[in-house]
């Protein structure tokens, strides 16, 4: 069997591009990589890269010079993680405070790694985790 390397792109889907983008920028310090009226890539760590997309915005295949990307969309809150550093963790809870930002939840797993949750403006949960988490992380 062919082995998957990783997981490239992340999609979420939010109600306000403006929103989304002050809330991933201000608050999490992304920086994009493109963007257009229906969608936001920002790159996450050098390595992944997280997509906003406008909900409702992408209901038709999208017809690029290089192929085609077909319809898709979401609805609900849904979850994600970001992986920090464990000695970031502290810092992100102090920055996530200055934001207002309310951590909602707080887990220390049994290999030693530490989780914090809170929302962004779609509601969606956003996790970020030390290693420790996983076997693998």
């Amino acid at each position: 069997m062919p082995q998957l390397s990783g997981v490239l792109e992340t999609a979420l889907y939010v109600d306000d591009l403006d929103r989304a983008r002050a809330f991933y920028e201000k608050v999490l310090g992304l920086v994009p990589l493109t963007a257009d009226s229906r969608f936001l890539a920002y790159d996450v760590g050098g390595r992944s890269v997280l997509l906003l997309f406008l909900r409702g915005s992408t209901p038709e295949t999208i017809q690029l010079p290089g192929g085609t990307i077909p319809p898709h969309d979401g609805s609900g809150p849904i979850h994600m993680a970001f992986a920090i550093a464990a000695a970031e963790l502290p810092v992100w809870e102090k920055s996530l405070g200055e934001h207002q930002v309310a951590i909602e939840g707080r887990t220390d797993w049994p290999r030693g790694g530490k989780s914090i949750y809170f929302r962004d403006p779609d509601n969606h949960l956003l996790e970020l985790a030390t290693p420790g988490i996983w076997a693998i992380y």
